[in-house]
């Protein structure tokens, strides 16, 4: 139980009034700043404050665009990128604002490199670019305000790179199941990069984990449920089936556990096999009343949902891991 509302539920049982009840507070420390307020507020202040510095550069550039010549557009955005990575090497201390400006910064320079030559190249290959000239600034600040961003850039990339090799459709054919692999298990491999197994190399915290995993997730979750659509099944079903009970059997494991991503990905299994046991009860159902098929399609999920929440809480429980996804 939470720590605020056991005290709560403490002074209404022994029906305390309003001194007491401020004591008990008091002693339960509630009334004292949070364990490391002094560090991370000013932290995440300035890194809140230089994503909105860099997404306004942007929107500048974009509002004065034509009062600049494209020499100035340039020379601009040039120059921010370049002072951004000085500052981040001669001040550590901001580091990591710095280095979040100056990927926004290489973000927005692409996209007006993009715009003014017209290159003819596909969205997938500036975003590939993007996250290839990030990755030694990502490197070198060693921070979740680098890698978070950048987990965002390279997945929507390979994202971008499926729709190019799909016939820019968004399909989900039988033919294109080597595609959407190849996509998700590159996505897969982001995810371990940013994970405790390259933690040591990267510097990756957990919101660059748990950033890249949600990504993950959803990609394969949308794909399994747009093979419902095909007729027959197409296998990318299965095979999403297979990729999630493979991670939840890693994350569940005491070497890889982590509460967080086993409930992004204990959500994804239940979102696709709520999907598969509708489109069994659908499918076929022509005319006739749909109440019921909704109603046992509502208790498979509400199982389904139960179950993973049990299992999820078991894994914590037996690994220790319970406040670990805080």
């Amino acid at each position: 139980m939470e720590l605020r509302t056991a005290v709560h539920e403490l002074s209404d049982c022994h029906d305390l009034d309003a001194t007491q009840r401020r004591e008990l507070m008091r002693l339960a420390g509630l009334h004292d700043e949070p364990a490391a307020l002094a560090q991370w507020l000013p932290r995440g202040t300035a890194i809140g404050g230089a994503a909105l510095v860099g997404l306004g550069l942007v929107f500048w550039v974009a509002a004065n665009w034509e009062s600049l010549g494209r020499f100035g557009r340039f020379a601009l955005l040039q120059s921010v990128v370049l002072v951004m990575c000085a500052g981040a090497l001669w001040r550590p201390a901001a580091r990591a604002p710095l280095g979040l400006l100056a990927l926004l910064g290489i973000g927005g320079l692409f996209a007006y490199f993009g715009q003014t030559y017209q290159t003819g190249a596909d969205p997938w290959q500036l975003f590939a670019l993007w996250a290839a000239l990030s990755l030694p600034l990502a490197f070198a600040v060693r921070s979740d305000a680098v890698w978070t961003p950048w987990a965002v850039v390279m997945m929507s990339g390979i994202s971008l790179w499926v729709h190019a090799h799909t016939g820019h459709l968004w399909r989900v054919e039988p033919q294109d199941l080597q595609v959407h692999l190849i996509g998700g298990l590159a996505a897969l491999a982001v995810v371990a990069a940013l994970s405790d197994i390259g933690r040591r190399f990267t510097g990756a915290g957990p919101w660059a984990l748990r950033t890249a995993l949600t990504l993950w997730v959803v990609s394969v979750t949308v794909a399994a449920i747009a093979a419902l659509f095909h007729t027959p099944i197409a296998p990318h079903y299965g095979v999403a089936v297979a990729l999630f009970a493979a991670a939840a059997a890693l994350l569940a494991s005491r070497r890889f556990v982590d509460v967080y991503g086993l409930s992004a990905v204990g959500l994804g299994i239940d979102t696709v096999l709520v999907g598969g046991v509708a489109w069994g009860l659908l499918h076929d159902h022509h005319g006739g009343d749909p109440v019921g098929p909704l109603l046992l399609i509502g208790l498979v999920a509400a199982v389904l949902l139960a179950a993973t929440v049990t299992g999820v809480l078991h894994v914590a429980r037996r690994t220790g891991a319970v406040g670990e996804s805080a």
